[in-house]
C-alpha cells in the first residue's frame, strides 16, 4: 500500500490499482504497441536504488519517503513513430493521470523503448 497524509486524513492506494492505472494510460498513447516485461536484473537494480519497489508488467513504481513517485515503463513501439512525441506524450499523460486519479506526486516518470513492432 502507497499511504500519503493532506488536509483530509489518510489516504492509502494499493500498488497493483498504480501499476494497472500507469499501464492502461501507456497502452492509450498514440504509437505504443504494448508495455514489456522488466527484466530481473532491472528489477533488482531498481529495488537496490532505494524507496519501495512495485513491480508489474513493464510498470515499476517507487516511492520515496515524502510520498512522491517516480515511474519507470518499458515499451514496445510501432515502426514509423517519432520516439521522442510519443515519450513527451507519454509522460504528460501518465502523470496527468496518476496525480488527478490518486493525489500523489508523480517526481518522475522514465520510458525505456525496448523493442519496436514492425
Amino acid at each position: 500500500m502507497v499511504s500519503i497524509e493532506n488536509h483530509i486524513g489518510k489516504i492509502s492506494v494499493s500498488e497493483s490499482y498504480i501499476t494497472e492505472l500507469v499501464r492502461h494510460a501507456v497502452c492509450d498513447c498514440f504509437g505504443v504497441a504494448d508495455v514489456c516485461s522488466v527484466s530481473t536484473f532491472r528489477s533488482a537494480v531498481s529495488s537496490l536504488t532505494g524507496g519501495r519497489l512495485f513491480k508489474r508488467k513493464g510498470v515499476v513504481v517507487r516511492t520515496d519517503k515524502n510520498g512522491g513517485l517516480t515511474i519507470d515503463l518499458h515499451i514496445k513501439v510501432t515502426y514509423g513513430t517519432n520516439i521522442a512525441a510519443a515519450v513527451s506524450s507519454i509522460t504528460h499523460k501518465v502523470t496527468f493521470t496518476v496525480e488527478e486519479s490518486t493525489d500523489m506526486q508523480v517526481n518522475a516518470v522514465n520510458v525505456y523503448v525496448d523493442d519496436m513492432n514492425s
